[in-house]
């Protein structure tokens, strides 16, 4: 097994609002190894957008880390000071995410953004700055970059704002790039030609990518393994292949069997019964258990561990497994 590039160990994120403190993550662990696509997946609200706020530091609002410890090259990134995150966030871990158009700015070209991302952090004069952003356009696939570099945000379509915000994340040698649903606001075309990408730039940078998405399919044609999380904590993890074959928790099992299908032309849909928890009352017991269908009395007491069945790395909360996990 590869030692991790990153490794969140119990991590829990708190927000104060007007109506109460929201637990967003609760105790959350997971490891993403060097140069594997690692997804985390689960509905909005689960806390898989402030996990990924919080390894670069980046909370919104009165969003702060509570509890747990977010390990880079071994190095507990929670602990350090904003200083020191500076000289992180954006050279060795770098995030995208949904929406380029927001991420963008419209007044400036694109050539005077990514210059500016790479002389702040290696010090590189103009000229050879241009340069490694032609290059990276080429990287990512983008037609005549000299005209992008040129042009200005608006005159670019969706896809290759987000393969212009793939360069700006990855141009100044980030090792990690966190990738927050960045093809949710893209046809389904373009989306898999963002992932077929992502897996490029993977496999000829060797770089590591954690890949936030609510989307299984997307998941299963990219990520070697995958954590599912629900109401802040992860109830199942390991390789891709195991976890959709054997869904060994009810939450799994339940968004696959939401998934649309061309073998269900005209079924109806089979939803989730419920809805996720808003986080500020915590749940006693597991959280799943209000809208599960097997749960057991012990269910709503006590909440499960994170432990393996049947394979070493293949892991899940649930008390259905407990005697098998021990």
């Amino acid at each position: 097994m590869s030692q991790a590039l990153l490794s969140i160990e119990n991590l829990s994120v708190r927000f104060k609002t007007y109506a109460g403190t929201i637990h967003a993550v609760n105790s959350m662990s997971f490891d993403v190894r060097p140069g594997e696509i690692f997804g985390l997946v689960g509905e909005s609200g689960c806390g898989k957008s402030v996990t990924g706020l919080a390894v670069v530091r980046t909370l919104p609002g009165s969003g702060r880390i509570s509890g747990g410890r977010i390990l880079f090259h071994g190095e507990d990134l929670a602990a350090k000071s904003e200083a020191e995150m500076q000289a992180i966030r954006g050279r060795r871990i770098a995030m995208v995410f949904q929406d380029p158009t927001a991420s963008l700015n419209p007044v400036f070209t694109i050539g005077q953004q990514i210059d500016h991302i790479i002389r702040h952090h290696t010090g590189d004069n103009h000229e050879t700055a241009r340069r490694k952003a032609l290059e990276w356009f080429n990287a990512v696939a983008l037609p005549d970059p000299q005209a992008v570099y040129d042009t200005y945000p608006h005159r670019l379509s969706g896809g290759m704002q987000q393969r212009v915000m793939i360069a700006m994340a990855l141009c100044s040698g980030a090792e990690l790039l966190i990738a927050d649903e960045p093809t949710t606001a893209l046809d389904v075309t373009i989306q898999a030609q963002i992932l077929e990408l992502l897996v490029k730039l993977r496999d000829q940078q060797g770089i590591s990518i954690l890949l936030i998405t609510h989307n299984l399919g997307v998941v299963a044609e990219t990520c070697e393994r995958v954590a599912v999380a629900y109401a802040g904590q992860i109830v199942e993890t390991g390789p891709t292949s195991a976890v959709l074959a054997r869904r060994l928790h009810p939450y799994t099992e339940g968004l696959l069997a939401a998934l649309p299908t061309a073998v269900q032309k005209g079924q109806t849909l089979q939803p989730i019964a419920g809805q996720v928890p808003d986080g500020l009352q915590p749940i006693a017991g597991c959280p799943f258990h209000p809208r599960c269908s097997k749960a057991l009395p012990v269910c709503a007491q006590v909440n499960p561990a994170l432990l393996p069945v049947e394979h070493a790395d293949h892991l899940t909360a649930c008390h259905l497994y407990t005697e098998a996990a021990a």
